[in-house]
């Protein structure tokens, strides 16, 4: 009889303290819990003094510095707050170079004649000293060179973290060497949204705006993620030290018939994701929609747009509440690009635009051939992607992402925009030196007068595009879904910036020599889409026809991390992050050093747990399954198992070869080849023997549990 295997979570066991949850026991997030746990402009109104708020305000949102001698009033207003929500102790959260973030405690109290006093001074505030020597650095510092700081970032309000035996604040910050170098990755997308504001004020100053003070950069990411069961994780050693199923046989059933997609979310499911919502909420975190992905088990969590910085804090956030709250119900949340082979691997969405305090600069209104700022603003972001799309595929570049891009919702490598027809209409005209117009909405009747006239949107979407222009942004659709956004914006910010200085001088010259900008802007963006308009493309992303294309038009087609890493180091990206200010060379090599450090190290943790699992789990199964055959008497199977055995014992002992150290090169680039081309293809042969296997041996034989019982939530 087939093995069943049991979840250790049944219906009655899906509320943290294991009885059944009601309707009336989940709560949602609104105005009673929604930012409860932090330390935002409420808070700071009712505890700091007025002229403290107010300085404090403005560095918020203007970006003007703050004394440092007020930060005393605030460490204790702080405090006092912090002490009042249960916290003992405090923490400066800070996101290094490893992707995810980093956090070390120290306790408010101190003894004091035998009691204990709690204490937080403005000077710890401002400044932590964490160890930066087991920090991925890529060069900046050396392993005995362990000094680093953490730097208040008074623009990310400070939160608490909650957990059922206590809770701590959360101070957010900025992580830097004693070099006073970038170690961290909100460092650079500070200075690349400073570097932004500056050239997007140049413009608006052009466009005769002389009121608007700032200009910041606003993201939306929309999270993949996919939920299985606990015991189903850690009965799969791949999945614990991977992230992602190494073997796994292709289920009868999988998403052919797109029925998970958009459907109704199962119980289970719902219940941690209501959770998740008021975990979120209480830190501020602003979820907007969830809803099931396509793939069986995989679903989706979006929040609404913020201040990248913001954004990209509460995005991390939000990756840790989600797998923290999972554990509760009896599940885990798999953030692997691509955890099971043969069905859809999950991205981060990332929706980015540029914003005023009054309006969204990529707003094209209802007529965005006449709304000039606009198409400035668009072009600005069409050069830049075409000048840099080397630099933006490097920037979601991972080893987990060589699995998932190309296909499966996923985008190409190669970079493009989609305009949607509209838009791409405008700048066709105009490009063409032809009076640009834009198409007047029509409506869908649908057939029945029971159902109301729809308003049709002027273009259709486009889901293989890496960069889709979506209505009022920009959707960079290809970072993977356990990356933080802080690269790839940083790189959109600073590459925009650049573009914009480049339009604002050709517009300048020609107001210099008597035009206006209104007369000139049509001749700026003829001649610049005619040299980038290149990037654009609407078709089907995932056809040959369009590599074919992109390559007779010159586009870049990086389909590996080690094809698409050179890109962040070339003389091109060196001088536009210099000359911005956002990174230094030493900076910009160490961030390059690092990505590819990491990809060769993931790499070698998946071929030594393939060759393990392999080796002392599957092989053996595979012997024992051999025996029964031959004394049930089932001669042509026992001989052709055999022989497939002996495929997969070989195959075993070639990944186990190619991955001995002293057949790695000593060079890292060379290194990520060899574990590209040599490593994985000989785990790829490991896997496809395996996969034939699992569909041989006997069920209750087999030890690992198969794509068909883990993609379907009970």
């Amino acid at each position: 009889m087939p093995r069943v295997r049991e979840s250790n979570v049944i219906a009655a066991q899906w509320s943290p303290n294991g009885s059944a949850v009601q309707p009336g026991d989940l709560t949602i997030p609104g105005a009673s819990v929604y930012g409860a746990n932090v330390f935002g402009p409420d808070e700071q109104r009712a505890r700091l003094p007025k002229d403290v708020y107010r300085q404090l305000q403005a560095t918020i949102e203007r970006g003007e510095p703050l004394d440092p001698s007020l930060a005393d009033a605030v460490a204790l207003a702080m405090k006092d707050w912090a002490l009042g929500k249960g916290a003992t102790h405090y923490t400066h959260w800070f996101q290094p170079l490893t992707g995810s973030t980093a956090e070390k405690h120290d306790s408010f109290f101190s003894p004091v004649d035998g009691a204990s006093i709690a204490h937080f001074s403005g000077k710890e505030l401002i400044r932590g000293e964490p160890d930066a020597s087991s920090f991925p650095s890529g060069g900046i510092r050396a392993t005995f060179e362990a000094r680093g700081y953490t730097a208040w970032d008074p623009t990310s309000p400070a939160f608490i973290m909650e957990n059922p035996n206590g809770a701590y604040l959360c101070i957010p910050t900025a992580f830097a060497s004693w070099t006073g170098e970038a170690l961290d990755t909100k460092i650079p997308l500070l200075r690349s949204m400073a570097a932004l504001n500056k050239s997007a004020l140049r413009a608006l100053r052009l466009f005769g705006d002389e009121t608007t003070q700032r200009v910041f950069t606003t993201i939306g990411p929309e999270q993949e993620y996919f939920l299985i069961d606990e015991q189903f994780f850690y009965q799969r050693p791949d999945l614990v030290a991977t992230g992602r199923t190494l073997f796994g046989a292709k289920p009868a059933k999988g998403q052919q018939l797109d029925d998970h997609y958009f459907g109704s979310i199962p119980e289970r499911v719902l219940a941690y994701m209501l959770e998740v919502e008021r975990e979120l909420g209480k830190l501020g975190v602003p979820i907007k929609t969830r809803h099931n992905e396509v793939a069986p088990a995989q679903y989706e969590i979006a929040p609404v747009f913020e201040n990248s910085n913001i954004g990209t804090d509460n995005q991390q956030l939000c990756m840790q509440v989600m797998q923290n709250v999972a554990r509760r119900y009896g599940l885990v949340c798999l953030l692997h690009e691509k955890p099971f082979a043969g069905v859809n691997g999950s991205g981060k969405h990332n929706n980015w635009s540029m914003s005023t305090d009054d309006a969204n600069l990529l707003d094209p209104g209802e007529t965005p051939h006449d709304n000039l700022q606009f198409l400035f603003f668009a072009t600005a972001v069409i050069k830049a992607v075409d000048k840099h799309q080397g630099l933006l595929r490097a920037s979601i570049a991972g080893a987990g992402q060589d699995h998932r891009l190309g296909a499966n919702e996923a985008p190409p490598a190669i970079i493009s925009i989609f305009l949607g027809k509209e838009l791409e209409d405008v700048f066709t005209a105009i490009a063409a030196g032809e009076p640009a117009v834009s198409v007047a909405r029509e409506v869908m009747n649908l057939g029945t007068h029971v159902l109301p006239d729809l308003p049709r949107d002027t273009g259709d979407r486009n889901r293989t595009s890496p960069f889709a222009f979506t209505g009022n942004r920009f959707e960079f659709r290809a970072l993977g879904s356990s990356q933080s956004p802080s690269f790839p914006n940083t790189v959109l910010n600073t590459i925009v910036a650049e573009a914009i200085d480049d339009l604002c001088e050709e517009l300048e010259r020609a107001v210099t020599g008597g035009g206006t900008v209104e007369d000139a802007l049509s001749g700026v963006i003829k001649s610049t889409y005619a040299q980038a308009g290149r990037i654009v493309f609407d078709g089907d992303g995932y056809s040959e026809e369009w590599h074919q294309e992109a390559a007779r038009r010159g586009l870049l087609n990086l389909r590996s991390t080690p094809d698409a890493l050179p890109e962040m180091v070339s003389e091109q990206t060196t001088a536009l992050f210099g000359n911005y200010g956002v990174l230094n060379e030493r900076e910009l090599h160490s961030r390059y050093e690092v990505a590819l450090e990491q990809y060769v190290i993931k790499l070698n943790i998946e071929a030594e747990t393939a060759a393990d699992i392999a080796a002392t789990m599957l092989l053996p199964a595979a012997a024992r399954h051999l025996v029964l055959l031959k004394d049930a008497g089932l001669t042509t199977l026992a001989q052709e198992t055999a022989a497939m055995i002996g495929e997969f014992e070989a195959a075993i002992k070639t990944l186990q070869r190619a991955n001995l150290d002293e057949n790695h090169p000593q060079d890292l680039m060379d290194e990520a080849r060899y574990m590209r081309d040599t490593v994985m293809e000989a785990v790829a042969a490991v896997r496809e023997v395996a996969d034939w296997l699992e569909r041989t041996v006997a069920d209750d034989l087999w030890p690992l549990p198969r794509y068909s019982e883990m993609l379907f939530i009970k």
